[in-house]
């Protein structure tokens, strides 16, 4: 008998084949994928060490995910069919298996934690953790919640369920604190890189605030747009750019407001620098070679928490 990290092990009757007992494979104790296994069982969910007897059998997730796909004989015709050699459309509602691995590891990289502290909480092996970060991965119910309570968040968030709702829709703190934050805790809030909000005037007169991937770059916030675009429209004027969490599940966040004068950055050997030191390409695509650079002269923060806890975390 030979498993793989999230493979499922289901023992059965010998007598009746009925289905007896079933459990996720979260643990090997041998690289070739030989016995025991650890093993969270779906109808306790007890993690034990399991010596698979004559009765048990391994099921792997690639292959249901095969049969799940497999086309019918009716997906083979009509206008909506597939195109020999492309893959079919997931179905409304069905993760990518590799999305929960992402969230996970967004997640845990948010809260400062290791994967060998994420998988102590959790109750799985640290090369189980690895394998979800890294690995298309459809991890059990059992599991996803046990991660979930690990880092503080919930089920539906790691499988990505509100991704289209505004932030802030969970309840208020019975207790909030509201703090400001000192202009140390800005910078560090602000960090190297990541998505913030730049309040413009548009090219047609109108007041805008619009997303970009930003990087701060010698005390400097920078970002990359095109010509013409709302965002350039900050080049040679005064702005505010903002940046901000939300933790749902703990209903509380920070928001970090910076103010000051925009403008592009035109020196070559100085935009060559920008982009050879940029972390991200701007999530809108194109080409987008104008680097604008905001000087914040006014560095203001809030952080809600619950009365009980420090300003700081």
């Amino acid at each position: 008998m030979h498993a793989h990290l999230g493979d499922r092990l289901v023992v059965e009757s010998p007598a009746t084949g009925v289905v007896r007992r079933d459990g996720e494979i979260i643990g090997l104790h041998h690289e070739d994928g030989t016995p025991p296994y650890d093993v969270r069982w779906s109808d306790t969910d007890d993690v034990t060490l399991v010596f698979p007897g004559p009765d048990a059998h391994i099921e792997h997730p690639e292959a249901e995910a095969e049969a799940d796909d497999a086309p019918s004989p009716t997906d083979t015709v009509g206008e909506n069919a597939a195109t020999p050699g492309t893959s079919a459309t997931p179905a409304p509602g069905r993760p990518d298996p590799g999305d929960v691995g992402r969230r996970v590891a967004e997640e845990r990289r948010r809260r400062g934690l290791s994967r060998e502290e994420t998988a102590r909480r959790a109750r799985i092996s640290p090369q189980y953790l690895t394998y979800l970060e890294e690995q298309p991965s459809d991890p059990s119910t059992a599991t996803l919640l046990a991660l979930a309570a690990a880092l503080d968040t919930t089920a539906a968030s790691l499988r990505g369920g509100g991704v289209d709702r505004p932030p802030g829709q969970g309840h208020a703190l019975l207790h909030p604190r509201l703090n400001d934050l000192d202009q140390k805790e800005c910078r560090r809030l602000l960090s190297t890189h990541g998505v913030g909000r730049v309040a413009v005037t548009a090219p047609d007169g109108r007041p805008a605030v619009v997303p970009v991937n930003y990087e701060v770059v010698d005390d400097a916030i920078v970002f990359r747009t095109r010509p013409g675009s709302v965002p350039a429209a900050a080049a040679g004027n005064e702005v505010a750019f903002e940046v901000d969490h939300v933790d749902e599940a703990m209903s509380q966040g920070w928001s970090v407001l910076a103010v000051g004068p925009a403008t592009t950055v035109t020196d070559p050997d100085a935009v060559r620098d920008l982009a050879r030191r940029a972390h991200t390409e701007p999530w809108a695509g194109g080409t987008r070679d104008t680097w604008v650079s905001i000087r914040p002269t006014r560095l203001t923060g809030k952080r809600i928490t619950p009365a009980d806890q420090s300003a700081h975390r």
